[in-house]
């Protein structure tokens, strides 16, 4: 006997945060065109706003487009469809998002967006689905998901994909993006991405030891040879304090101990850039909010 579902017709919100990569190291590329890598995921307190409504019709729709991206190539759409094709589900979803995580830079947005959706989802429509195969569903529409669909700090190898728990200290960051945007695409397909970097000896793994030493982004050069504006911005950064790019970039993340460092470097930031202040998080608030159900 089906039982009603109890979410039909509410409209919950959901947290999709930001992550960024403490370190990332490309150790080769491989024959379906992907790369491996080596990256210390930590989920960051600022984040996105989706907004789900599961409605008896079938239909997903979207109340927010994205100004210049189609909603078929919206990876919230796709996230929400692919779970209703895998599960056969009767229910749709409105749909709606506060978008306040910048695109193209670095922050994994569009891949923490289709995770919120995927996991959420599985939840409002009662599909059951694991984390893992909820994970390997996300897989295919980027590498970052599953990172957000699990849920904590990880090294991740692989394509990413490869998660390992790990739990880095929650620094405060003060993360500034100029004003330009990266495609992860163009940095990948870089004939001079350097793609060699030595892996991490299995007993550094083993010991954790390899937290704190000092790790560097293998996108960084690059971007910063072709992107004057992230090769300037993190020049003046490194002046004060640590500071390395997330991801492909264009973020930079400035790490301090305290909110109060990261506040008084963020008043003196020349003008022209954007900026936010957040702590480092090893458990996405995604969970938190599930778990409460």
């Amino acid at each position: 006997m089906s039982h009603a579902n109890p979410f039909i017709n509410k409209t919950l919100e959901f947290p999709s945060p930001a992550k960024i990569n403490l370190f990332l190291h490309i150790v080769g590329q491989r024959e379906d065109g992907y790369h491996n890598l080596e990256t210390l995921f930590q989920f960051i307190d600022y984040n996105d706003t989706i907004s789900l409504t599961v409605t008896q019709a079938s239909d997903i729709t979207l109340l927010t487009p994205i100004e210049g991206v189609d909603n078929d190539d919206n990876l919230i759409v796709k996230a929400a469809r692919l779970l209703k094709n895998k599960t056969n589900t009767s229910f749709g979803a409105n749909i709606s998002i506060d978008k306040i995580l910048p695109m193209g830079g670095g922050l994994g947005g569009g891949s923490s967006n289709a995770a919120t959706v995927l996991v959420a989802l599985n939840t409002l429509w009662q599909c059951q689905l694991s984390l893992d195969e909820l994970a390997e569903l996300g897989l295919s529409l980027g590498a970052d998901v599953p990172i957000f669909v699990h849920g904590f700090a990880a090294f991740a190898q692989g394509v990413g994909e490869q998660l390992s728990m790990i739990e880095p200290q929650e620094s405060w960051y003060l993360i500034t993006k100029p004003e330009c945007s990266i495609s992860t695409q163009q940095v990948f397909t870089a004939k001079d991405l350097p793609r060699n970097t030595k892996k991490l000896s299995p007993s550094a793994l083993k010991t954790r030891d390899f937290i704190n030493k000092n790790f560097h982004n293998d996108c960084q050069t690059l971007v910063i040879k072709y992107y004057p504006e992230v090769a300037k911005l993190l020049a003046w950064l490194l002046e004060y304090a640590p500071s390395r790019m997330t991801g492909t970039g264009s973020c930079i993340f400035t790490q301090f101990s305290s909110s109060q460092e990261a506040l008084s470097l963020q008043a003196k930031l020349p003008k022209g850039i954007s900026s936010f202040v957040a702590q480092g998080l090893n458990k996405s608030p995604l969970c938190s909010v599930i778990a409460k159900l």
